[in-house]
């Protein structure tokens, strides 16, 4: 079943900068993994350093593998340079 994966990011002020080039290599590096669908990338109207990627894939074993790559944990640790707070993610189910 697919799942979507919601990744929130509040980014400092300082690091809001980089977030997007950061943003679109983690993408990059999603696209190669087995089970990706799609990534979309959601600013917040009242906090722009407030950061949803709605990340879509087949099923969620393939997210986790995705997740545990050593590509994936070397952006979480670049990310974790900007962040104003800890990375919040939820996963969901496709329909019902």
């Amino acid at each position: 079943m697919a799942v979507k994966i919601f990744i929130k990011r509040t980014f400092s002020t300082e690091g809001l900068k980089d977030a997007s080039a950061m943003l679109i290599q983690a993408r990059k590096n999603a696209m190669s993994h087995n089970g990706y669908i799609s990534t979309e990338t959601l600013v917040s109207h009242d906090d722009p350093c407030e950061i949803v990627v709605v990340s879509m894939w087949q099923k969620k074993e393939d997210w986790d593998a995705y997740a545990a790559s050593p590509e994936r944990q070397a952006n979480e640790q670049n990310f974790a340079a900007i962040l104003g707070a800890e990375t919040e993610y939820q996963i969901y189910n496709m329909g019902m």
